[in-house]
């Protein structure tokens, strides 16, 4: 009768670990799904920052100049007035990869900035119920299919008829590069200012041998 008693609190114990294992083991699979919900909001957040950094941008332009920016780091720095203007305070790590990697919508062959996504190739948990600002994230397979561009997700096909081709992006591969510095241009001379030209001594003028003089004539005898 004793044997039995130990056998069966044996078998009640191992199901108890099975239990706690269990209920150990989804609770780390809700950790990790809460995790995950609240980087997909804060990606939501900052693609919103890069697209309102795009129109400031745009909305900022002097007439005839292109309203959107060669670089993102003309959003950190705008060099188009006389004091320096900022529409985005830093590149925002993208919270799914936790690089401060972002692929990059061009208006046609690169003219200038109109979106840019995560490189995450990753499927999103939220499907459905987007936000206004979010338009056409429904049903995406890739956090790369989501595209924070100027003015939302219309500047995309905007750009399309302006051009007559989709716009270009960049592969998930290929991760953010800084702008390449511009070449040193020297200064020019100024006009005002007399340019003095390099002194050159003259060549020297090779001496001609003088003739040796005739011997004078001798006087006549009378």
């Amino acid at each position: 009768m004793r044997r039995r008693e130990l056998g069966f609190t044996y078998l009640g114990l191992v199901i108890l670990l099975a239990i706690i294992g269990l209920v150990g083991a989804a609770a780390l699979k809700v950790d990790a799904l809460l995790a995950r919900a609240a980087a997909e909001q804060e990606l939501l957040e900052t693609g919103a920052a890069f697209s309102a950094a795009l129109d400031s941008y745009a909305a900022a332009t002097p007439q005839g100049q292109p309203p959107q920016p060669p670089t993102l780091q003309d959003l950190l720095k705008d060099n188009r007035f006389p004091n320096v203007k900022r529409h985005l305070r830093k590149i925002f790590v993208d919270p799914i990869s936790g690089k401060a990697e972002w692929g990059i919508t061009y208006l046609g062959d690169k003219i200038g900035v109109i979106g840019v996504y995560s490189l995450s190739q990753a499927q999103p948990l939220k499907q459905a119920n987007f936000d206004e600002r979010f338009q056409n994230f429904e049903n995406k397979t890739h956090y790369a299919d989501w595209k924070f561009v100027a003015n939302g997700q219309g500047a995309l096909e905007r750009a399309t008829e302006m051009t007559g081709k989709p716009p270009l992006a960049l592969p998930p591969s290929t991760p953010l590069a800084p702008a390449p510095a511009a070449p040193a241009t020297p200064a020019a001379p100024l006009l005002d200012k007399p340019v003095e030209a390099p002194v050159v001594a003259p060549e020297p003028v090779p001496e001609t041998p003088a003739e040796p003089a005739e011997p004078p004539e001798a006087p006549a005898e009378k």
